[in-house]
């Protein structure tokens, strides 16, 4: 992945801090390199290219496992504790260079910088619960019903874990998976999106730093860079036990298919359709600050994003008010990602805004009032209005629909139970949230018969989860765990072992063979 620049802007002085300088490839395998067709990095803020980079080859992609593979045996050989403060310096070696980084994520991804650094900061967090964790894996010992015999459970690691990851969050889901399954004693190759490869190739180069450092082959964090060829190399390869994919629902399904066909195990962050329910006593104020950045935070382009606001028929009126009024302050505020005070960048690139004109245009056709924005924005890059449509039904196709922009259907409701019906009413089930001062609220929302969604919150929004807990969702969002809790077993496979320790032979059950 030899990378080129084709702009000198003297802001961009960030990537010479990452070391990353105008003849310096993307690792692949352990090496730096790469022998596939070119692909361009576009500034989604100005719409012009900033790099061209090789990216790899299938062939390359699957050298790259075997080279992964390679160094499995010893990366799993050296004690969980030990492996541990290898990420702890990873985690170190991302903080000296948070702000560097941070930028590069706002460049080529187009999020605001304050957001940029706080992706960094996310992966950084996600090292130091990795280190905990290093001395916290677990085994159990059962108690045998049979004479002289220990039953115990051991967990160990699976082996190469693939990675696939989105352009919208370009680091910090792969971190979530790499510093567990690290930890957990896995070696790793990460296909990061093609249109965030600067990102991938940073956040290589700074974890192969520390791996060699240590003695480590780089291989250990391998990177292969491009398209559906070359993530299919990965999906397809037995040698990969578990992939672990970050993306839409139609194409996570097919990634599912794939490896279950071959007994593989694959750990799916797929679509959000997600909805914030205002019920009749909530504080509007604070409904309100919570659902601006829930709608519009990285332009609408989080999988947490809102894309349903379910509001109480009483308050529906007042709530509208203060949100268009929101919004209004928020294009006050749109500007460049890189620089001080903006709060509302662009869309990541054209086929965003092709998107976004698609599903305006398709929910006016049925029926939806544009209640606030609905335009392109006049300025250079990928800039499009944060939209309010009203008017539509649960059923109507457009709502039904994931689309990863800044646009938010508001849907009426008399009743919580009613809300709960249209929270539930779609395929997705990733983040849900509620806005209530009712304790009984609460718990009829978090209850069996409430949110179907994985994530489930009251009183504040539907975007910025902590890594402390378990992140992922339900239904078509796939069912996938990564982060915190117990969300390091997806990286592990479980032995049950009995070990009999006397001179006779009993069998369960007490069963007689004799």
């Amino acid at each position: 992945m030899t990378t080129r620049y084709l702009v000198t802007d003297p802001r961009y002085g960030f990537l010479k801090q990452l070391g990353i300088t105008v003849e310096n490839p993307g690792l692949y395998d352990g090496r730096w390199g790469g022998s596939g067709k070119l692909i361009e990095s576009i500034s989604p803020a100005t719409g012009k290219v900033i790099a061209k980079i090789r990216e790899s080859t299938p062939q390359e992609a699957s050298n790259t496992i075997t080279e992964a593979r390679k160094a499995w045996p010893q990366w799993t050989s050296i004690p969980t504790p030990a492996r541990g403060d290898i990420v702890r310096q990873i985690g170190d070696e991302l903080r000296r260079n948070l702000k560097p980084l941070g930028c590069l994520v706002s460049l080529e991804m187009g999020k605001i910088l304050p957001e940029g650094i706080g992706e960094v900061q996310e992966f950084i967090d996600i090292c130091d619960y990795a280190v905990g964790l290093s001395r916290m894996l677990p085994g159990s010992l059962f108690p045998s019903e049979r004479k002289n015999h220990a039953l115990l459970e051991k967990w160990n690691s699976l082996g190469v874990i693939g990675v696939i990851s989105a352009f919208n969050f370009p680091i910090a889901v792969y971190g979530w998976n790499s510093a567990i399954a690290m930890v957990c004693g896995n070696t790793i190759v990460w296909k990061g999106a093609p249109s965030t490869p600067l990102v991938s190739i940073a956040t290589t180069k700074i974890i192969s730093d520390v791996l060699e450092r240590n003695g480590i082959p780089g291989s250990v964090a391998s990177l292969i860079t491009g398209g559906s060829d070359v993530g299919e190399t990965l999906v397809n390869d037995k040698r990969v036990p578990l992939i672990s994919f970050t993306g839409s629902t139609n194409v996570g399904r097919q990634v599912a298919l794939k490896v279950q066909q071959r007994f593989g195990k694959s750990l799916l962050e797929l679509g959000g359709n997600n909805a914030l329910i205002v019920a009749q006593d909530a504080d509007l104020e604070m409904a309100v600050r919570a659902a601006v950045f829930s709608c519009v935070g990285t332009a609408g382009q989080r999988c947490t994003s809102t894309r349903r606001l379910i509001l109480h028929k009483k308050v529906k009126n007042e709530f509208l008010g203060k949100l268009k009024t929101a919004y209004n302050s928020i294009l006050k505020r749109v500007g460049d990602p890189l620089e001080d005070g903006v709060l509302y960048g662009p869309l990541h690139n054209q086929q965003a805004v092709d998107k976004y004109k698609t599903a305006i245009e398709k929910a006016v056709k049925a029926g939806g009032t544009i209640e606030f924005g609905g335009k392109q924005i006049q300025r250079p890059g990928f800039y499009v209005e944060p939209t309010i449509i009203s008017g539509l039904s649960i059923e109507a196709e457009v709502v039904q629909q994931e689309t990863f922009a800044p646009i938010v259907y508001v849907l009426e409701a008399n009743s919580l139970e009613e809300a709960i019906d249209l929270n539930n009413g779609v395929e997705q089930g990733l983040s849900s949230s509620l806005f209530t001062k009712s304790i009984g609220n609460i718990f009829q929302w978090i209850g069996p018969h409430g949110s179907d969604c994985g994530i489930v919150n009251v009183n504040i929004g539907t975007s910025g989860a902590e890594i402390g807990g378990a992140f992922g969702g339900e239904k078509a969002t796939g069912g996938g765990r990564e982060s915190g809790s117990d969300a390091w077993k997806h990286y592990m496979r479980r032995a049950t072992i009995t070990i009999n320790h006397g001179n006779e032979l009993p069998l369960a059950q007490g069963i007689k063979f004799e």
